[in-house]
């Protein structure tokens, strides 16, 4: 139920109505000129300014997620830390209600709480898992909580597409109904997953020796798998093929719809029927992408995916300004690619880590390398967008860390390295 309550910020503020909503409001709606907004006293790119955001919302939970991860397994206390969180993203989301392009300054403080509150969050979700679910009811208790969280944010996407389709309606303007739609997300968010939490069990507190040692226990844990990651070299070289791929795909996730918005001039109905059919077809995508990894096994698959991204970013540049259809074309592909990559990425990671008991380190080591992908990636295409004033350099860009990625996992093919088995051969 948690991720019924949550995935509808992810599907309305990250990918549709709200990226939109913010070049619009921050925009002069004349299509001829670039988009520039006031910040510090310097003239930035619009968009530039919300990739910045974006980045450093993440660059907080990646510095901060080791120590409260920490600290609430020493005092057993992750509910009242993902309860915080939960309120926290929720009223980001409702201030969001307020934002009307005048009060940038609160727009972005608004889409910078909310990405915190989701992302801090999760970091606790996860690690309910193991205590809510026996061994062999993980996998199905994970499945069951994705298809809740599809399900409940189309539920609600679809409530806020006919919205923003027919304000009138209603008797309000798109600005209007774009600011109302928020607002449902902070409400659906907070009391959705104040249930959820009223059901979880209440934490155990650790075996500790003291509580110094628990504020400094993530980034020890951290350290301690990086020590065992150096030591496993196919390991090793995944990581950093996954770093710089990982970049180039979540900044085309988390930059997509303002592309679309503010460079393709795609309008706002169509970028919301763009990012449904993402969501439509990623879940086939990685039932395909999984059954060719069984057919050739995870590392020839990923090359193919890696470098299939390298030709969409190429794609993604030359799409034609208004063109609509082939938008919607490129759309099918990304997300078709979207979800095989990323459950493949995970799968690979665990097949490949070594045997032990200790695998919510290994896998905070793999969410903080994400994160870490992920600013720098948004601060390079935020970069880049305002050093030229355009984005399709910044797509374009984005082809570098695809084949960076692609050349270090041929490396591992190259090993003869079989993550299948989970055995590294040299």
């Amino acid at each position: 139920m948690y991720d019924w309550a949550s995935s509808v910020y992810n599907l309305v503020i990250t990918s549709t109505i709200f990226p939109a909503y913010f070049a619009a409001v921050t925009g002069d709606d004349n299509e001829q000129t670039i988009d520039k907004i006031t910040l510090f006293g310097k003239e930035f790119v619009n968009t530039a300014v919300y990739n910045y955001t974006l980045a450093l919302a993440f660059i907080i939970v990646a510095i901060f997620s080791p120590l409260l991860s920490s600290i609430a397994d020493f005092r057993g206390n992750k509910k009242q830390f993902m309860r915080f969180f939960c309120t926290m993203g929720s009223l980001g989301c409702c201030s969001l209600y307020f934002f009307d392009g005048d009060n940038l300054m609160f727009g972005l403080l608004g889409m910078l709480v909310a990405c915190v509150g989701f992302w801090g969050a999760w970091v606790f979700y996860n690690a309910y898992l193991p205590e809510i679910a026996a061994e062999e009811d993980r996998d199905r208790i994970s499945a069951k909580g994705f298809i809740m969280g599809y399900v409940g944010s189309v539920l609600l996407q679809l409530v806020c597409f006919v919205l923003v389709l027919k304000p009138d309606l209603f008797g309000i303007n798109g600005g209007k109904a774009s600011q109302i739609s928020f607002l449902m997300v902070g409400l659906w968010w907070i009391f959705f997953g104040w249930l959820s939490l009223s059901r979880l069990p209440d934490g155990v507190p650790g075996q500790h020796s003291n509580e110094r040692r628990s504020l400094i226990g993530g980034y020890h844990e951290l350290s301690k798998v990086w020590l065992q990651v150096k030591q496993l070299p196919v390991l090793k070289t995944f990581l950093f093929s996954y770093f710089f791929y990982n970049m180039g795909l979540q900044t085309i996730f988390l930059a997509a719809t303002l592309y679309g918005s503010s460079e393709l001039q795609i309008p706002t109905t169509n970028l919301i029927v763009a990012i449904l059919i993402i969501q439509l077809i990623a879940i086939p995508g990685a039932w395909v992408i999984s059954k060719l990894s069984d057919k050739i096994g995870n590392f020839k698959t990923l090359i193919v995916c890696i470098f299939v991204w390298s030709l969409l970013c190429v794609a993604g540049y030359m799409l034609p300004v208004k063109g609509i259809n082939a938008f919607y074309g490129l759309a099918l592909a990304v997300g078709f690619f979207m979800g095989g990559t990323q459950s493949l990425s995970r799968s690979t990671y665990s097949k490949l880590m070594p045997e032990t008991k200790d695998t919510a380190s290994f896998f905070s080591f793999y969410d903080v390398t994400e994160k870490i992908a992920i600013v720098l990636g948004m601060f390079s295409f935020a970069w880049i967008t305002d050093a030229t004033g355009s984005q399709r350099g910044s797509v374009l860009a984005l082809i570098g860390f695809f084949i960076i990625g692609l050349i270090i996992l041929m490396i591992n093919v190259f090993k003869k390295a079989n993550p299948s088995t989970g055995h590294q051969h040299s």
